[in-house]
């Protein structure tokens, strides 16, 4: 079992940036490929990028390609998700998850949740 816990959610303006956290306990994160998914009022909760075990592979969805960077530090057990160049449309609750497999995108392809951290970028 791994324990995910987000944070660093609030409110930014459209073209502001946020940091979002994503603390591991209970077990080493560097087992695990660790994926960031949103999810908006009324949606379904979609991919917004993913990162190997390692750090050397990362994928992002097309809406926050090149906007959104993930980053982890094994040795804090925390992933992180940098988000530049905000807009209304990335308004959403935000969650981490883990995954034992390989990066991917689909929800189902991960284990562990973490609670979430709204983000609200106000226009």
């Amino acid at each position: 079992q791994v324990q995910l816990v987000e944070s660093g959610g609030g409110l930014a303006h459209t073209g502001g940036s946020l940091r979002l956290s994503c603390a591991a306990s209970g077990r080493a994160l560097r087992r695990f490929a660790m994926g960031w998914f949103r999810q908006a009022p009324g949606l379904e909760r979609e991919f917004v990028g993913a990162i190997s075990w390692s750090g050397g592979s990362t994928r992002y969805a097309d809406s926050v390609k090149g906007r959104f960077t993930i980053s982890r530090d094994n040795a804090k057990n925390t992933v992180y998700l940098q988000m530049n160049s905000l807009n209304p449309d990335d308004t959403a609750v935000y969650y981490c998850a883990a995954t034992e497999l390989r990066v991917g995108v689909s929800r189902d392809a991960y284990d562990y949740w973490g609670q979430g951290t709204q983000v609200t970028v106000s226009s």
